[in-house]
C-alpha cells in the first residue's frame, strides 16, 4: 500500500460484512448498511500540539477500531477499498 498519511490522521480497511440472509432471502449490497468496523493498515505522525511537539497517537498498526456510520473519505488504492479519516472520527479499539 502506498498510501502515507499525514498529521492525525488514519487508514482503515473495513471489515467485510458477513453476507446477510433473512430466511431465504439474500439481503442485496445496495440494501446493507455501511460497515462501521476495520482494521488500522496506516498512521501518520500525530497532531502538533500549539508548542510544536508531537502528539502520540492512540491506535496502532494493526488495531480492530469502530467508527462513526459516516465518518472518513473512501479512497480506492490497487483494488481496495480504504476509509481515512481523522484520530478522533474513531470511536473505540475492539
Amino acid at each position: 500500500m502506498n498510501i502515507k498519511p499525514l498529521a492525525d490522521r488514519v487508514v482503515v480497511k473495513p471489515l467485510e460484512q458477513e453476507e446477510a440472509k433473512v430466511g431465504s432471502i439474500y439481503i442485496p449490497d445496495t440494501a446493507k448498511e455501511k460497515p462501521q468496523e476495520g482494521e488500522v493498515v496506516a498512521l501518520g505522525p500525530g497532531k502538533t500540539s500549539e508548542s510544536g511537539d508531537r502528539m502520540a497517537m492512540e491506535v496502532k498498526v494493526g488495531d480492530k477500531v469502530l467508527y462513526g456510520k459516516y465518518s472518513g473519505t473512501e479512497v480506492t488504492v490497487d483494488g481496495v477499498d480504504y476509509l481515512i479519516m481523522r484520530e478522533s472520527d474513531i470511536l473505540a479499539i475492539i
